[in-house]
């Protein structure tokens, strides 16, 4: 921003008080139950297996249940509402089938993945927004209405929605997986199910917001009704000077839960507060960190990603298009299948391996239990029931704490980090009210 405040909002996954409690190997007694009743509900309901190997993993049931506030009916009306979308859609087979080409356009228009993760070991994302214009978005649109793939459709579901569909398949059965089997991390054991998202909103005018109402609005709708509880938080940087008077109808385009885990950040509070959540060197150069990466580069992957890969097939990094993660048939590692469609072909190709660090613990949510020599079948990934269901029950005071926060900045940004966390502590405490 170029005025001297640091605008935010509570973030109720906060490092002190999110991530890891309620994943996978930090869950209470009161959880550890509601997952064993959820788990019985489902089976009882025919749309999960116990196995082995179970149909969905215990990291993708526990999405739903934070999502959903421990409560396993709830959560079950959010998990049955997606599987039966998902299969009307044919997510699975869109994932394998999609034009790479069409597939690889789409990521211009939506959050790329950095190659990096914070200090925690999420994957980190970036949206740049001022390459957004009317003309671009039209024009992608359009060209969603030819998007190859073997899947049929419900007939209801947009096409530009589909292929966003396909970037969270990458986001849950590639990012996350991968970056659940890198242990130079606190809570190795635990396998990541979040993204951290740094949205660059500079440059970008009045009537350009206006006009990606739509379009922003579809991703965070999805997001929710989906694929819930991928998302940590969001910081919002450059932000132009009248950022603050729109903000108020700006937060109304997304449910109250996603802006609660928001936090708009001052020019000269980027990277204090960046580098609290993230080292340097994972920072891209262009919010003063040390990263050389720009929005449209393809994912500069870390030292410890690199480490683990075991190339084949003459593969020295991971080719364009979807790619998913896959056990082998020993099951000590999972091995990376590349698939999609060029002019009409199918690709499946083994790209590398990766040892799995933790057996019991390892990010199979949304990985196909197949061995990787054998025939396609069904996947397992998740979702959630109708975004605007979720968004109408969720209480009241979270749109409270959704309100935006005006703190001044114009002292040290030593204690910033104190601030950021007594302001989660305080959403978590409004939620649970």
């Amino acid at each position: 921003m170029t005025n001297d405040h640091l605008r935010r909002v509570p973030s109720s996954g906060a490092v002190e008080v999110g991530y890891p409690t309620g994943h996978f190997g930090h869950l209470t007694e009161h959880e550890t139950q509601a997952l064993a009743e959820f788990k019985t509900l489902l089976e009882e309901k025919g749309i999960y297996k116990q196995g082995p190997p179970p149909s969905h993993d215990d990291p993708t049931l526990l999405r739903y249940l934070r999502a959903r506030k421990w409560v396993p009916q709830d959560a079950y009306v959010q998990f049955a509402e997606t599987e039966k979308f998902r299969n009307a859609n044919e997510i699975e087979v869109l994932y394998d089938t999609i034009d790479i080409d069409s597939y690889e356009a789409s990521r211009k228009l939506y959050p790329r993945f950095t190659g990096r993760r914070d200090k925690r070991g999420i994957p980190i994302y970036v949206f740049q927004i001022r390459h957004l214009d009317s003309k671009a978005v039209a024009d992608y649109e359009r060209s969603t209405e030819t998007t190859y793939s073997k899947a049929k459709t419900d007939g209801k579901t947009q096409p530009k929605l589909l292929r966003l569909f396909a970037l969270y398949e990458n986001l849950t059965r590639f990012v996350q997986p991968l970056s659940s089997e890198c242990v130079d991390r606190e809570n190795p054991e635990t396998p990541i199910t979040l993204s951290t998202n740094i949205v660059d909103i500079s440059h970008v005018s009045l009537r350009m917001f206006w006009n990606l109402k739509a379009h922003m609005q579809a991703a965070s709708q999805l997001a929710t009704a989906h694929y819930p509880e991928t998302l940590d938080r969001i910081f919002i940087i450059g932000a132009p000077y009248f950022f603050s008077t729109v903000w108020g109808w700006i937060k109304r385009w997304f449910d109250p839960v996603t802006v609660s885990k928001i936090f708009i950040l001052s020019d000269h509070d980027v990277l204090p507060v960046l580098t609290t959540f993230m080292d340097l060197e994972d920072i891209p150069k262009n919010y003063g960190g040390k990263l050389q990466w720009s929005f449209f580069d393809e994912p500069a992957y870390d030292d410890e990603i690199k480490r683990i890969v075991t190339w084949e097939n003459g593969f020295t990094n991971f080719p364009p298009g979807p790619c998913y993660w896959q056990p082998t048939e020993d099951g000590t590692q999972l091995a990376c299948i590349a698939v999609g469609s060029k002019d009409g072909q199918e690709r499946r190709v083994r790209v590398c391996t990766i040892p799995k660090a933790f057996a019991s613990g390892s990010n199979t949510s949304s990985i196909k239990t197949s061995v990787v020599d054998g025939e396609r079948e069904d996947a397992t990934d998740t979702g959630g029931e109708d975004a605007t269901t979720v968004a109408t029950t969720v209480d009241s005071a979270a749109d409270a704490v959704a309100g935006l926060v005006i703190a001044d900045a114009k002292g040290s940004t030593e204690k910033l980090s104190e601030k950021i966390a007594d302001a989660a502590d305080a959403a978590t405490e409004t939620k649970a009210q």
